[in-house]
């Protein structure tokens, strides 16, 4: 079974990946916790799968277990929520030594990882990712946020899990949306430093969903390990981990303005990354050719290619709004070629004309 670790000086956790780890998460839990109080947080997607086999486990293992199950989607991340999963913690009675699970996706994550830094000044934190972007992305680095209605993720904190178990046989049920979410990311790791998997994936590719998961542990291991290694370097996200927010400013912009009810991040990621390597490649920052290469992998992989229906002026304006903005400077993520990057200071007047 392999493990990755994150080290962060005193704090170092573990990320366990193999099939058939879910049915092993009460051991694990025991192990590094002992016999504590768990609540299980997820979502009315993954209950009727994984619920029931997460509790087996756990209760298996001598642990006392509540449970609560939150409407699916991005709309679920947000202070009303957040308060509604407090009240849940309080009626059932969790002190701080004990621990709150995440089981499913990265909203229920990002959710249940805020939630966790916060109820009484915080409480033990476990990942147990269902999806192929929370697998490869969003359980590993102990960012965890909810979205306010002027943009996404602006309400959170750094708040690592005390391990992170992925099972990928979970990703068995995804629905083609949700895989093409998490495809997003794993492109992106590819992009920004990893030729190697940008390479595999073109190879898969053709062969669509039944050829990348063929493959589908070798990448969960590419993309993981290069998120703790980023991680393990720049937890606060001031200088190398902004690489892996290639794509995101136009993502998270666009998630914005749809009121994150039209493309899925992973979606907007693709959308963003394309957009950002055309710009850029015009502009003569990026290698002739890498545009062309890119957008050849997202088609094969039926990914969004076209802003949907919003104005260049709404997109830029939700610019602004980006974590990434400092004053009147915009940090973006840049690629020299397909598996090299660097970070840009620039303005959103940079963006003007990406529309065209």
């Amino acid at each position: 079974m392999p493990m990755i670790t994150v080290p962060l000086g005193e704090r170092t956790y573990p990320i366990h990946i193999g099939s058939g780890l879910l049915d092993c998460l009460g051991t694990h839990v025991v192990e590094a916790l002992g016999e504590i109080s768990v609540a299980v947080v997820t979502d009315d997607n993954v209950a009727p799968l994984y619920l029931a086999r997460a509790e087996k486990s756990l209760e298996a293992a001598g642990l006392r277990v509540c449970t609560i199950t939150l409407p699916h989607g991005e709309q679920t991340k947000c202070l009303d929520q957040l308060a509604n999963l407090y009240a849940f913690l309080c009626e059932n009675r969790l002190t701080r030594k004990d621990a709150v699970i995440a089981l499913g996706g990265g909203v229920i994550g990002d959710l249940t990882g805020l939630a966790a830094a916060t109820f009484l000044r915080g409480v033990h934190f476990i990942q147990v990712p269902t999806t192929l972007l929370a697998q490869v992305d969003s359980s590993v680095g102990g960012k965890v946020a909810v979205d306010l209605p002027q943009g996404k993720n602006l309400v959170g904190a750094f708040y690592q899990p005390e391990f992170v178990l992925v099972d990928p046989d979970t990703l068995t049920t995804l629905t083609d949306e949700y895989w093409r979410d998490g495809l997003g990311e794993v492109v992106k790791y590819g992009c920004i430093g990893d030729a190697d998997l940008f390479a595999l994936l073109e190879g898969c590719a053709p062969g669509g969903r039944a050829a990348l998961m063929a493959r589908i542990d070798d990448i969960l291991l590419h993309c993981i390990q290069a998120k703790a290694d980023v991680v393990a370097q720049d937890e606060k996200d001031t200088g190398l981990r902004m690489t892996l927010n290639f794509g995101h400013t136009i993502a998270h912009a666009v998630e914005t303005c749809q009121h994150y009810e039209g493309l899925r991040h992973g979606e907007a990621v693709a959308l963003g990354m394309h957009v950002m390597t055309r710009l850029t490649e015009q502009k003569g920052m990026t290698a002739p050719g890498t545009a062309a290469r890119l957008d050849a992998l997202l088609h094969q992989l039926d990914m969004p290619m076209e802003l949907p229906g919003l104005s260049e002026e709404d997109v830029i304006s939700a610019m602004f709004m980006d974590k990434k903005y400092s004053g009147k400077v915009l940090r973006v993520i840049v690629l020299n070629e397909i598996g090299k990057c660097f970070i840009h200071p620039t303005d959103v007047s940079f963006f003007h004309g990406m529309m065209k």
